[in-house]
């Protein structure tokens, strides 16, 4: 299934606007949210083909948001790509095992992030 719309999650109002940016010019519908907790309600109620979740946010971080996700029923087909500036081997690998589907290092590199959208479709 093509990758049509895209949930973005993140805290900063710069990184969601960026994404935002880069994602509609490249044909994506995106939905954002500014926290983890927005992010799994938008999730439920949109249904979208791939979330990109940052994980240093207030309140509910995005593991725990994609911990949620990836364990109900309703959300957990939807891919998720960690977007975060935790670059420890140890983040990813606890990233990956809460679910998430590939995870990214911030500044992300837009041409490596959009040939991982595409390789989800």
């Amino acid at each position: 299934m093509p990758i049509k719309k895209i949930l973005v999650v993140d805290d900063s109002p710069t990184e969601r606007h960026v994404l935002t940016d880069l994602l509609a010019k490249n044909g994506y519908q995106v939905l954002a949210a500014d926290s983890g907790e927005q992010g799994i309600a938008l999730a439920k109620q949109e249904h979208p083909d791939l979330i990109l979740m940052d994980v240093v946010m207030p309140g509910m971080n995005g593991y725990q948001a994609t911990r949620t996700l990836t364990r109900d029923e309703a959300t957990r087909d939807i891919p998720i790509i960690m977007c975060t500036s935790k670059n420890q081997e140890t983040d990813k690998i606890w990233g990956m095992r809460q679910g998430a589907h590939d995870y990214l290092v911030k500044p992300l590199d837009h041409q490596v992030l959009l040939a991982k959208i595409k390789a989800f479709g």
